[in-house]
């Protein structure tokens, strides 16, 4: 496979790796690609969108993430009741307004923080 200059794919660090993978495809609607081992390669399902990795680590998350995952919505209330179902964390009890942009802060089961983003307008 050529890859060409400046792809990108993010990788989140997991102690469950299966736990991980059912949680962020289900979110994401990404499938599963290769056998899992350390790593465990997740892609769009349809093809179009980032690469993400998730790398199993001994160690448990310490502090806040220094990159996260923002996942955009027409609909911030559904969308955080989603991903909660499916095992999120809410971080914060009532809606961030900043710039005509509303989000709430979550963790995925790992602990890693993500946020849920409604667009201005």
């Amino acid at each position: 496979m050529r890859y060409s200059h400046g792809e990108l794919v993010v990788v989140v660090d997991v102690a469950d790796l299966e736990r991980a993978a059912t949680f962020w495809t289900a979110v994401l609607g990404y499938v599963r690609a290769g056998e899992p081992s350390t790593y465990q390669t997740l892609l769009p399902s349809d093809g179009v969108g980032v690469e993400v990795l998730l790398q199993r680590v001994p160690d448990r998350k310490q502090s806040k993430n220094r990159v996260h995952l923002d996942l955009r919505t027409p609909d911030l209330d559904a969308e955080v009741a989603r991903v909660v179902a499916l095992g999120a964390r809410r971080l914060t009890t009532t809606p961030i307004r900043e710039d005509g942009w509303t989000w709430h802060v979550l963790a995925d089961p790992d602990g890693n923080e993500f946020c849920v983003l409604q667009p201005p307008g």
